[in-house]
């Protein structure tokens, strides 16, 4: 049985970067499908994996399989991208989360430009929806952002908190912090149905101001610091503290 926690704040582990390490060498292990039922185990409420084109890390052996075996949340990040609609259509995930990619970039640099591409976007979300999965966009948190997020029907966004995880390094994320607040107060006045996500470069420490000051956010993707831990002290326990770093920000709500 899986273990379980009532949180109001679901965690969702991203294992690319345990693919990272099998890639380096070349071998099948570590895996990342064996990481994600670990990860369940230790109570987390969802697995996230982002499926690139130049495959530098998660395959698509591991999405296929991964969708066997995953029991709680399977959320595949692509790009828009005609091979990866087809995909995704084909394996079905219970959630598709649109993101930017540029093969130079050492891992996502920002978020999606949905204002620029809404037609494109909206058309997207469209098929993926006509196929029975619902569409998150990887936003920066913005106000033309969520309003053409909005506009394109997705049934969540996920914010960008790249440059408030460098402010937070730095012991200066106030202004940050305020800017994912405001973003997140918009898109819950325009569309009260719109679930709030967040993610990138968040880590223990983070995770407890933002979630504390952004009541909005109802799941946080977390992946490179989360393995980073696990590293030193298994996953079990990296995904018992994260746990408890959100529940420390629940109690400041």
């Amino acid at each position: 049985m899986l273990a379980s926690r009532d949180m109001r704040v679901r965690l969702h582990v991203n294992v690319d970067h345990v693919a990272t390490i099998r890639q380096a060498r070349g071998t099948d292990y570590p895996d990342p499908v064996e990481a994600a039922m670990l990860c369940e185990w230790a109570g987390a409420h969802g697995i996230t994996v982002h499926l690139r084109e130049d495959r530098r890390h998660i395959q698509l052996r591991d999405v296929e399989v991964l969708r066997r075996t995953v029991k709680t949340m399977l959320n595949l990040e692509m790009a828009a991208t005609e091979d990866m609609i087809r995909i995704a259509l084909q394996i079905r995930p219970d959630l598709v989360t649109l993101v930017p990619e540029r093969r130079e970039e050492r891992t996502t640099e920002g978020g999606l430009d949905v204002k620029g591409q809404l037609a494109a976007i909206t058309s997207v979300r469209e098929r993926l929806t006509a196929g029975g999965i619902p569409t998150s966009l990887f936003i920066d948190p913005d106000d033309a952002q969520v309003e053409a997020s909005i506009q394109s029907g997705a049934a969540s966004v996920e914010f960008h908190t790249g440059d408030y995880a460098e402010a937070a390094r730095r012991g200066d994320e106030r202004h940050e912090l305020s800017r994912i607040a405001r973003a997140a107060q918009q898109a819950r006045a325009a569309s009260p149905t719109l679930k709030i996500a967040a993610g990138h470069g968040l880590t223990a420490r983070n995770v407890v101001p933002l979630v504390g000051g952004v009541p909005e956010i109802v799941e946080l993707n977390i992946g490179h610091a989360l393995i980073a831990d696990a590293v030193l002290v298994g996953l079990d326990r990296a995904v018992a503290r994260f746990q408890r770093a959100i529940e420390e920000g629940e109690q400041l709500r």
